[in-house]
């Protein structure tokens, strides 16, 4: 591993972070304009229920939209051209258990062909992983893990 497959991997992580952003933003316009065009009626409680169950999925996506916008401009922040002796954020490290790069709680996706956990470094697995170099062991879920490649 080198630091061009970081490159790639926080590149990955900015474009599944813009596209939460266009999605909740998007949804937010829908939501806006659904209780925009929502008809009063004889029965006026449904006329503002309908309003206010809109406005609600409108602040949903909002905050949707706010928490993606502060997570990509965190993994912009990231340097990931060199390699640090430790695990910090912008890593990218090989364990026994599996591939990390700590950026971003995104889940596990597949990049040129290999699985990869991208973690927030508030996850519970990045805390025990941060500081660590390679060929250190710690324990996890009861479990020990080593990490054997650290980029």
């Amino acid at each position: 591993m080198n630091s061009k497959y970081k490159i790639k991997l926080k590149k990955f992580a900015e474009e599944i972070l813009q596209q939460r952003m266009e999605t909740a933003q998007h949804a937010m316009l829908q939501a806006q304009d659904a209780a925009n065009s929502e008809d009063k009626s004889s029965a006026g409680d449904k006329y503002e229920t309908a309003r206010a169950m809109g406005q609600l999925d409108r602040e949903m996506n909002a905050k949707q939209f706010e928490e993606a916008k502060r997570e990509l401009a965190l993994l912009q922040s990231l340097y990931v051209l060199e390699s640090s002796p430790v695990v910090i954020p912008g890593s990218y490290v090989k364990t026994d258990k599996g591939d990390f790069f700590i950026s971003s709680g995104l889940g596990i996706h597949t990049v040129e062909g290999k699985k990869v956990g991208f973690l927030s470094v508030k996850s519970p697995l990045a805390i025990p992983l941060l500081g660590k170099s390679k060929g250190d062991t710690f324990q996890f879920n009861g479990q020990p893990w080593k990490v054997e490649e650290l980029v």
